[in-house]
């Protein structure tokens, strides 16, 4: 049970970083605008222009292997942290305006909805650790 968990808790991040992170490229234009509405550096703009799809492409990589799974979902909890956090401080109105940056159909969702979904997925990031430690006891532990 605890392999068909982690093995569906990696099957959606890589669905759902494959998916935001192959938006982005495709209709780089568009998130090219999106950053530029961002309450960012122009520089920072630049690099998260090509550094987040990246990123998500990625972790989705590490997630693909067995032997690169942790660090992946490390990297997942790390990224929807920081999204988490990025969508908290938006309800919180520290910016003057709340540009959505997302892609693909995540950019529909409301703010509240966008933290109730980057709270989900961090959720389940951080239960993929769990597993996924149990799991790595359970294999190096000598017969």
């Amino acid at each position: 049970m605890k392999n068909l968990t982690l093995t569906s808790i990696c099957a959606l991040f890589i669905l759902l970083f494959l998916y935001t992170g192959f938006s982005k490229f495709f209709d780089m234009w568009t998130f090219k605008y999106d950053l530029s509405n961002q309450p960012f550096p122009v520089m920072l703009q630049h690099i998260f222009l090509y550094a987040v799809p990246i990123t998500e492409t990625l972790i989705s990589i590490l997630l693909f292997s067995e032997r690169t799974r942790m660090t992946g979902l490390v990297a997942a909890m790390g990224l929807m942290a920081l999204f988490t956090l990025y969508t908290a401080t938006i309800l919180l109105h520290f910016f003057p305006f709340m540009p959505c940056g997302c892609g693909g159909v995540i950019r529909m969702l409301t703010w509240p909805q966008h933290l109730i979904f980057n709270l989900f997925f961090l959720s389940i990031s951080i239960w993929g650790i769990t597993i996924q430690r149990q799991v790595n006891q359970v294999k190096f532990t000598p017969l």
